[in-house]
């Protein structure tokens, strides 16, 4: 299959936490597959947005490839720099909420996760195309800092490197009046999340026809 973007993610492997990530977005990314979701009031619009991404952290955000490269060169990189890279641990994983929306985030020390998506981002450079004028513009809507806005000339998005922020998105942007309640809501359906939690692999994904990303192929860190 063809992709017209490809993105470097974490996906959580086979288990609870996969299984509710696939079935709270209604999307498995690790599968390619739809998932019916719990019937809860308002849960397939609170997760609109992020159902196309799967659930997920991006590592490497998606990128269109740049000319002379192709997805098997990728892949390639891609599998080297897992083969020569440590897994990064952080002390657990929590419900955060991020603005408006929530994710799930590390707890404690996240340097090593953040190295292994710095890697991601620097090493894995050469296979990005320039974003057009376009995407650069709907970046900047956000209202960029100095800083955010050097992020998105050098490497194509703001919130790298120094920037980053671990993290695995659960909604869409929630109302003002229903935090709470989405909040309450999420935490009773949680799995028991890990402690440790440790990245401990890459994901490589595309996206289809359809919008939606699937992955192509992981592989397991083991520097």
């Amino acid at each position: 299959m063809s992709y017209s973007r490809y993105a470097v993610y974490y996906l959580p492997r086979n288990g609870a936490l996969a299984a509710f990530g696939a079935r709270w977005l209604g999307w498995d990314a690790a599968a390619g597959r739809a998932v019916g979701q719990p019937d809860l009031p308002g849960l397939a619009a609170l997760t609109d947005a992020p159902r196309r991404y799967g659930f997920h952290a991006t590592l490497k955000p998606p990128f269109r490839l740049s000319e002379g490269q192709d997805a098997a060169a990728l892949q390639e990189a891609v599998r080297a720099l897992a083969a020569r890279s440590a897994p990064g641990q952080a002390a657990g994983l929590a419900l955060t909420r991020m603005g408006r929306f929530f994710a799930l985030t590390p707890t404690g020390d996240a340097t090593e996760i953040a190295r292994v998506a710095a890697a991601c981002v620097r090493d894995l450079d050469g296979f990005r195309a320039a974003p057009s004028e376009a995407e650069l513009a709907r970046r900047r809507k956000a209202g960029l800092s100095p800083r955010q806005e050097a992020l998105l000339r050098d490497w194509g998005y703001p919130y790298v490197l120094d920037a980053f922020r671990f993290h695995m998105t659960l909604t869409g942007r929630v109302p003002r009046a229903a935090l709470e309640d989405t909040e309450a809501m999420i935490a009773a359906h949680l799995p028991a999340l890990p402690a440790p939690f440790v990245l401990d692999a890459l994901a490589v994904m595309g996206e289809r026809a359809d919008g939606r990303f699937e992955m192509i192929a992981r592989y397991d860190l083991g520097g």
